[in-house]
């Protein structure tokens, strides 16, 4: 799991320690390094994850995921009686789905495909979420829900390797969350030192 454990020394290394000290910028630079080990997973692997036959299937799949885990954020939104609609140019648009994909593309081709060769494929489908959601530590909102929406998607991606559904699956949902939730419920979706700084 080598690749594996390099993305989570690089975002801990990044969350817990660079992110309080240094730049904003470096952000992007943690992120370079992760997608970058992901990529060379990926050819590595020679898996892509946009396999033309599966992608019905996992679209299928993924929209009933989605529709439920939106269904509920929506009635925990609707009973505080709150709702509202963040604003988003097309180029934020565009920057949620591309940092969509990277999550996913590093859960799916890094993460469940290293834990799946480490372990079994039914094991590797619990390990990765588990891997994923303890990135977003110490949030009790964001590990919570990134478990539970890591092992639908793991488990889609594992019957259906196509990553397009899941990372709309994930864009969207993000969006529901930032719609329906407040800051005080979601701890304005911070991970690592600047989830404690911000409480």
């Amino acid at each position: 799991m080598i690749f594996s454990v390099a993305i989570l020394a690089t975002v801990v290394a990044y969350t817990w320690w660079l992110a309080p000290v240094t730049p904003r910028v470096t952000a992007v630079v943690a992120g370079a390094v992760v997608v970058a080990l992901s990529l060379a997973r990926a050819v590595r692997a020679h898996e892509w994850g946009v396999a033309r036959a599966d992608f019905a299937r996992s679209l299928v799949l993924t929209s009933i995921f989605t529709a439920a885990a939106a269904a509920v954020l929506v009635a925990a939104g609707t009973s505080r009686h709150r709702w509202r609609s963040p604003s988003m140019t097309a180029a934020d648009a565009g920057l949620l789905l591309l940092w969509a994909l990277g999550q996913q593309f590093a859960l799916q081709i890094t993460f469940l495909r290293e834990a799946q060769a480490a372990t079994s494929r039914r094991a590797g489908v619990i390990v990765a979420p588990i891997l994923f959601a303890a990135l977003h530590l110490p949030n009790p909102f964001l590990t919570g829900a990134t478990l539970i929406a890591a092992l639908a998607w793991c488990a889609i991606y594992d019957r259906h390797p196509n990553l397009i559904p899941l990372t709309l699956s994930h864009a969207l949902l993000t969006m529901v969350v930032l719609s329906a939730l407040d800051d005080a419920t979601t701890g304005r979706l911070r991970v690592g030192a600047a989830y404690l700084a911000s409480r």
